[in-house]
């Protein structure tokens, strides 16, 4: 069997490993990172996510008159996340984040050359005001692919001496523990079966989450909580739990909040799938209405995204159908219609800020257009009769009566019908609200009827719910080490990012903030490397 030796092995290379990695490197270790995936996918998720993060108290808040603290903030987070008083190390992680994102995150970033676009954006606000209490959605021009690939020149830069291996395509099967502490690992050349073994005294799991195929999402999932008959899939199916199962079963690691999970509500298949099962996770249009298989508006309470997606997802598992669908006109998409991740965010990720402009301020027919063209799920008739029947036909069967759907549009109509005075729905108290904050105004119609003259043709889109994040994982301390069932550390293991659920095992509990898990990557890494390489505690 070949040997490799090092001063740190860094298993995963999403954004986790990699930060993990550049700052080992930094403090002058010799590192080797294993990857299973190919070289031009180095980088896990972050190659393909919008780049939204939740940051407290930076410049940019300041500027936009944002009065924004980390004990608001952690206020928010506590309330919004469910703790139990006995979730000691998330609830240290959460307070981890809210004292020390803006300096160890957002000054970090900056000091790479990064930017934030010049808004902050005000998500997840919570059904009854329980979520953020104020706008803390910071967005990295450049979406984190620009992000990634910075951080990843920064890394060569830092191993150019030959400091640095990076071993692709290559995945870990067992740890190697002697004495009572960590040794190495033994790896798998995914592509011939050669067996290598890593001797290092310190392993960094960075390996993401539990949910990443079917099998591991619906076996993690909550008993008590409805489980929809189709997922798609929108994680890394590599984030398989194997070895988070392994670190468990042979050193006592702890497994903690497993059956938490990030999802979303609106997702449709990949029109170009990168693997089976593989999902887009749409940001659901505001303005448009939420129906079950039927046609009929889910309610009593309407169903409205940036509030508490907690709840939409399970609102829309518990569905007697594992679909649902969203009515709108083309004059909502145009302004509304967006699709998560830097893939179908060109102008954002290209940073081309003048088309940006353009199609913020006159409407995004480009996206609408592009969907229209290659997804079978995204439906477009001039007619509601014409739209009902390409909904039965995509689903076949005869489920939407177009009595019916003609029906519900009437229904939320009527609202417009005697002035904005006597307007009685709440999805339109909803949008008013948001729509008081500028950057959600500029994404937000003005309520009006859906069948208002010339803000057609009609669109349905055949939603799903889609698997994202796992928001639980190995139980950590502040430094990241990997704790076992006493509480003590695993000597020479740590874990980051999503495979520590973000930090402690669980730090988002039930509800994540949104854009909490880019920054988790960051804190997470740097707090490991700065204990291994230099035995600090975290500030």
């Amino acid at each position: 069997m070949a040997e490799q030796n090092a001063d740190a092995l860094v298993i995963g290379g999403g954004l986790a490993g990699i930060v993990a990695a550049l700052e080992l490197l930094r403090a002058g270790r010799r590192v080797v990172l294993v990857d299973r995936d190919t070289p031009e996918r180095f980088g896990g998720l972050a190659l393909w996510a919008f780049g939204g993060m939740a940051l407290v108290g930076t410049p940019l808040q300041a500027r936009m008159k944002i009065p924004d603290t980390p004990e608001r903030a952690l206020a928010d987070w506590l309330r919004f996340a469910e703790l139990a008083p006995h979730d000691t190390w998330p609830l240290a992680w959460a307070r981890h984040y809210v004292e020390h994102s803006r300096a160890q995150v957002y000054d970090w970033l900056l000091a790479h050359g990064l930017k934030f676009m010049p808004a902050v954006n005000w998500v997840e606000r919570g059904l009854h005001g329980d979520g953020n209490g104020l706008p803390r959605y910071h967005i990295i021009w450049g979406t984190a692919r620009h992000m990634t690939g910075r951080l990843i020149a920064a890394l060569r830069e830092a191993g150019a001496d030959g400091r640095l291996v990076l071993l692709h395509r290559h995945r870990v099967h067992a740890l190697d523990h002697r004495g009572g502490r960590i040794a190495g690992a033994l790896v798998i050349d995914e592509d011939t079966g050669a067996e290598t073994r890593i001797a290092a005294p310190v392993v960094v799991l960075a390996m993401g989450g539990l949910n990443g195929s079917h099998e591991e999402a619906r076996r993690n999932w909550p008993p008590d909580r409805p489980l929809p008959a189709a997922l798609l899939n929108g994680a890394h199916p590599g984030a398989d739990g194997r070895m988070h199962r392994w670190a468990a079963e042979h050193l006592g690691a702890q497994i903690t909040h497993a059956g938490e999970m990030w999802n979303y509500a609106a997702g449709i298949p990949h029109p170009l799938p990168h693997f089976p099962g593989h999902g887009l996770s749409l940001i659901p249009c505001k303005s448009a209405l939420w129906l079950d298989h039927t046609g009929r508006r889910i309610g009593p309470e309407p169903l409205v995204t940036g509030f508490d997606t907690h709840w939409l997802c399970q609102r829309v598992a518990a569905q007697a159908r594992p679909w649902t669908w969203h009515l709108l006109n083309w004059r909502i998409a145009a302004r509304e219609f967006a699709i998560s991740g830097a893939e179908h965010n060109p102008r954002i990720r290209d940073r081309q800020f003048p088309l940006f402009l353009k199609e913020t301020l006159l409407g995004n027919h480009r996206l609408v257009r592009q969907m229209q063209r290659q997804s079978r799920h995204f439906l477009v008739a001039g007619t509601l009769a014409e739209l009902a029947a390409q909904m039965n036909q995509l689903t076949s069967s005869h489920d939407v009566d177009p009595a019916v759907l003609q029906a519900t549009a009437d229904a939320f109509d009527a609202n417009f019908a005697h002035g904005g005075a006597l307007e009685n729905d709440d999805q339109i108290r909803r949008i008013r609200h948001a729509r008081q904050w500028g950057p959600d105004r500029l994404r937000t119609c003005a309520p009006a009827p859906l069948q208002k003259p010339g803000a057609g043709p009609f669109i349905a889109i055949h939603l799903q719910l889609i698997t994202r994040k796992s928001l639980g994982g190995l139980q950590t301390d502040l430094h990241s080490r990997v704790l076992d069932g006493r509480g003590e550390p695993v000597a020479g293991l740590y874990c980051v990012g999503e495979a520590a659920g973000f930090g402690g095992g669980g730090a988002s509990g039930r509800r994540s903030l949104e854009g909490t898990f880019l920054p988790g990557c960051i804190l997470t890494a740097r707090a490991a490397a700065r204990h291994i390489g230099t035995g600090q505690t975290p500030p």
